[in-house]
């Protein structure tokens, strides 16, 4: 939910209210029978807005590729980082298409992995006619790691 509330704003933002609620609907829609198809044997329920949250994912990456967010990186310790989000939600589409073909996990468990792979391509389809003219993400100003900055820093 955190990261729907991190990408989602600027994403509805673009689309508008009725526009983007209807994006939503259909980026889970389009993730759940992703799934389907690719396990039509699965009896497990898929419950969840994981497909639709990729969706808005995919969208961001393609309205705002450059803009920078924070993110934690483990090395040794946990560093926030400013990155560019073409990097940040690249990987996290790489990892989750190795996930999906069954690498990198002993069992997949409950994660739906093929959803997650197939809201982002279609978030990033239905977002493609909408990027000309996209003006960038507001840059936060006077906040450092979460708090209000002092002047002067």
């Amino acid at each position: 939910m955190s990261t729907l509330r991190i990408f989602g704003n600027n994403v509805e933002d673009r689309m508008g209210h009725l526009r983007y609620l209807l994006f939503y609907g259909v980026c889970g829609y389009a993730s759940a029978y992703g799934f389907a198809l690719t396990n039509p044997s699965s009896t497990t329920p898929l419950i969840g807005a994981s497909g639709a949250i990729a969706g808005v994912l995919g969208a961001y990456l393609v309205l705002y590729p450059r803009a920078r967010v924070w993110v934690l990186v483990p090395f040794l310790i946990f560093l926030p980082l400013r990155l560019p989000a073409w990097i940040v939600l690249g990987l996290w589409f790489v990892l989750q298409a190795f996930y999906s073909a069954g690498q990198g996990v002993s069992d997949a468990g409950t994660v739906a992995y093929v959803a997650h792979v197939v809201g982002f391509a279609v978030g990033m389809l239905l977002a493609w006619p909408l990027k000309p003219g996209t003006p960038p993400p507001p840059e936060p100003r006077g906040i450092l790691f979460g708090r209000r900055a002092r002047p002067g820093w």
